[in-house]
């Protein structure tokens, strides 16, 4: 048990030298902040300019009232009712948000392994150079050039 232990600690000790660690938490920062540009992007930008094709409707206000199965719950500060909403607004803005972000995913995926393959072929485009002649080639090349003299 020991041994698996240590062997665990060993290789997370290589994990986090390595910068594996470091690089998965930049990217985790990146990636919130990203997040919240793209929400900031659908909400201020994506959604106002649908909202002129839908009739000024603000997304976030697109809710259906759930009917009361057991009695309609009062508020005992207010004495109001409370009422119970499904708000598909919001999710329909998410949606929009996580569609964006995909995209913007996808296409740095894809730039980057056009970017590995451009460098392999250029690898590749360089020619090997030629492969040095067997001992047996050598021997029969000077027993040639013999000959000819």
């Amino acid at each position: 048990m020991a041994k698996k232990s240590s062997k665990f600690l060993k290789e997370f000790k290589e994990f986090a030298v390595k910068g594996n660690m470091f690089d998965m938490a930049i990217g985790v920062i990146i990636g919130g902040v990203f997040k919240d540009l793209v929400s900031s992007f659908t909400n201020n930008i994506i959604m106002p300019i649908i909202s002129i094709f839908t009739g000024s409707i603000d997304f976030s206000s697109w809710k259906i009232r759930l009917p009361s199965l057991f009695g309609d719950k009062i508020n005992p500060e207010t004495g109001e009712v409370i009422e119970n909403y499904l708000c598909f607004g919001d999710f329909l803005s998410a949606v929009i948000s996580f569609l964006i972000l995909a995209f913007v995913i996808f296409m740095m995926v894809k730039g980057m392994n056009r970017l590995r393959e451009l460098g392999k072929k250029k690898e590749e485009e360089a020619p090997a150079p030629p492969p040095e002649p067997s001992n047996e080639e050598k021997l029969l090349t000077e027993i040639r050039d013999l000959l000819k003299k």
